[in-house]
């Protein structure tokens, strides 16, 4: 019989957890209890496993037979469970592109539901590392570039998920270089680290976030992994984080000695430098305590419990796994993440009853590109190609005539003769992603392969009916060509039914909401610097739409753009009360009409600005954001509350939040353009 009998201690109050974990760890031997601080395989056996293929099934950490305590069993993600056959959302910029957490916390209900139908009790992809530079080939992994956004959207998703299993919260911290990640050391001050690269991190611990995965990447000198200043000082003492912290895969521990005197609770996903032998002789030699080994037991006991019967077992089947209604919901998400970035003429939508003939060009036209390869890769039973929608959507009405692009000159003559030419270009898991051997990796370039802008300023030149339909993980710079096109839109890595979705937009059965989660520039020249082949890098306070703003830097598209069929007028904002003191909030309200002729939903975006600020502070960011329905002529008034506790910045000298007394300015409107934004103020103090 096993000492503890797990199924007896289900659906436990958080005060009767306390009290059962303490009684289990009192049973424990040392031996059991250092096995719970790492995977459960050895690294050469569970190595030659995932050369096969990564994460094929659940991979566990923590099993004890003898004691009746169950594993974490983890599965990757974020765009979908990563083991079996399992639907593949569009990947997280996009759905962070359609700034909409309703819609992401029902992304990871299916996601948990998913996964436990799998043997999951632990999903690793809530991804919410901050892009601070679009080349990064993991952006397609996070939400965007913005703290507030990201903290939103990653609350949303975890929430959604730990309706049935565990969730973690990654990679903390900094980590947005890809092909030195594990190598490069960021140097960050105190007041950038605080204010921008971990408020979205704080967020999802608030939140009771079950677990965090430490980065590979170095932060001010130390591997993030082995970081006391990341992991006691701000993550288990100031945040009083209650979960467990785990290592990114293999090479996250690099000396098992700091990583637990660091604050370290699991090494991943193998028994390696932290291998139970090892952690024995520690206590034993007394180079680690077997207080820090109690520590980190008990919390990975705590979240064990208090997901110890969570959620609807008759949920959790096969038949659950890329359901009709998780099929449908993918569709959703890549509809509500295309952003249309040019409409000139009011081309789009197209209308069935006035087009004969449309060409299709390019090859990604017809490939099933729904993402990077590496860890986060979902391998769905299907994918729907923009070609296959574009058919699919035009039944025999319409004739869609593909051709790859390959041929300039077979190319130009088709869209001579069609309607409408639809372009699809843009990037693969080739040339972004998490690095694979010389696959993947930091984008070399923002612009697209000189072939496809050939593509583009050949066909606009023959048929100004030119629409491009643009693929990628974040921002793409198309200077030399957006001028010459009819319409734009960026759909990211659209999912399993991405095509469908593409050809709802294209045609008007869906409504373009999407608004751009980071900036995209006119210019490299514009953004922060970068280097891929970094091994040290510093990180400044200003970056995205700040720098822009901070520098009166026009781009291309702003943070927070994005057009619809129909329009919207702002009217009558008004901040109540106008004056409020540091511990309180107030709220912001305006009226949002809809002027056009197509119902739609509408991004009211929130913006705080500090002009009468001594500090050195961005001229505004994002501090609330509502999506909202609007029927034609119809008129909401839309309320957001603000915390003030949100207008506060963070003194080194002090190690302390602090807030300003002073006049805040308020920005409302559907973007962060100057031009968009009405302005009113509130006083603290």
């Amino acid at each position: 019989m096993p000492l503890v009998d797990w199924d007896s201690l289900r659906n436990l109050p958080p005060e009767t957890i306390e009290v059962k974990i303490r009684e289990i760890l009192a049973k424990m031997t040392l031996d059991q209890k250092v096995r719970q601080m790492t995977g459960d395989e050895t690294l050469l056996r569970g190595g030659i496993s995932m050369l096969r293929r990564y994460n094929a099934r659940p991979i566990c950490a923590g099993t004890d037979p003898d004691l009746g305590i169950p594993p974490i069993a983890f599965t990757d993600g974020p765009r979908g469970v990563v083991m079996g056959s399992s639907t593949c959302f569009p990947v997280s910029i996009a759905r962070g592109a359609s700034w909409d957490p309703e819609l992401e916390e029902r992304i990871g209900e299916a996601i948990g539901i998913e996964a436990r139908s799998q043997g999951a009790n632990f999903f690793g992809g809530v991804c919410i590392n901050l892009l601070r530079h679009p080349a990064w080939g993991r952006a397609q992994e996070t939400y965007g570039e913005d703290p507030f956004h990201l903290g939103i959207m990653g609350v949303a998703f975890l929430t959604g998920v730990q309706k049935h299993i565990m969730a973690c919260a990654k990679h903390y911290a900094l980590n947005s270089i890809e092909n030195t990640r594990m190598k490069v050391n960021v140097r960050v001050d105190e007041r950038t680290l605080r204010e921008v690269y971990l408020p979205h991190f704080k967020k999802c611990v608030d939140a009771g976030v079950s677990s965090i995965m430490g980065a590979y990447n170095k932060v001010n000198g130390d591997h993030c992994c082995e970081n006391p200043h990341l992991l006691r000082d701000i993550l288990k003492q100031e945040w009083a984080f209650s979960g467990f912290v785990i290592s990114d895969f293999i090479q996250g521990v690099r000396d098992g000695k700091k990583a637990v005197n660091a604050g370290l609770d699991i090494e991943m996903p193998f028994r390696f430098r932290m291998k139970p032998s090892k952690l024995k002789k520690m206590v034993n030699r007394g180079t680690i305590s077997e207080m820090q080994i109690d520590e980190a037991v008990l919390r990975i006991l705590r979240q064990k419990l208090r997901f110890n019967g969570r959620g609807n077992p008759a949920l959790y089947k096969r038949e659950a796994i890329a359901c009709s209604q998780h099929v449908s919901l993918a569709r959703e998400a890549a509809r509500k993440g295309i952003v249309l970035l040019k409409n000139v003429w009011s081309i789009l939508p197209l209308k069935r009853t006035n087009i004969r003939k449309i060409a299709v060009l390019g090859k990604l036209a017809s490939l099933p590109n729904i993402g990077d390869l590496g860890s986060s890769r979902v391998r769905p039973p299907y994918v729907v190609t923009p070609v296959e929608g574009l058919r699919n959507s035009c039944g025999n009405s319409i004739e869609v005539k593909y051709n790859p692009g390959v041929d300039l000159i077979q190319a130009v003559e088709l869209a001579k003769t069609t309607d409408v030419a639809i372009i699809v270009a843009g990037f693969t898991h080739r040339d972004e992603g998490e690095r694979l051997l010389y696959v993947g990796g930091d984008r070399e370039s923002l612009r697209l392969r000189p072939a496809d802008e050939k593509l583009i300023l050949s066909i606009a030149q023959v048929n100004p009916r030119t629409i491009v339909v643009l693929e990628g993980g974040s921002a793409i710079i198309m200077e030399s060509w957006k001028d010459l096109v009819a319409a734009i839109l960026i759909v990211w890595y659209p999912g399993m039914e991405g095509g469908n979705a593409v050809a709802d937009i294209i045609f008007g059965d869906a409504n373009p909401c999407g608004k751009l989660p980071c900036v995209f520039p006119a210019s490299e020249n514009h953004l922060p610097f970068f280097d891929a082949r970094a091994r040290e890098i510093e990180y400044g306070y200003y970056h995205g739409y700040r720098l822009m703003d901070k520098q009166k830097i026009i781009p291309a598209f702003p943070f927070g753009f994005g057009l619809s069929y129909t329009t919207y007028s702002y009217n009558n904002l008004q901040v109540t009360p106008p004056m409020v003191s540091k511990n309180e909030g107030f709220q912001v309200s305006v009226d949002v009409t809809n002027t056009g002729s197509f119902s739609g939903e509408e991004i009211v975006q929130v913006y705080v600005g500090y002009s009468h600020s001594q500090k050195d502070r961005p001229l505004k960011e994002l501090k609330g954001f509502q999506k909202i329905r609007l029927n034609p002529g119809e008129t909401k008034t839309c309320k957001i509350d603000i915390s003030v506790k949100d207008l506060a910045y963070f003194d080194p000298s002090q190690m302390s939040w602090v807030i300003e007394d002073l006049d805040y300015d308020v920005f409302v409107g559907p973007s962060s353009r100057p031009e968009d934004l009405l302005l009113s103020s509130v006083n603290v103090g």
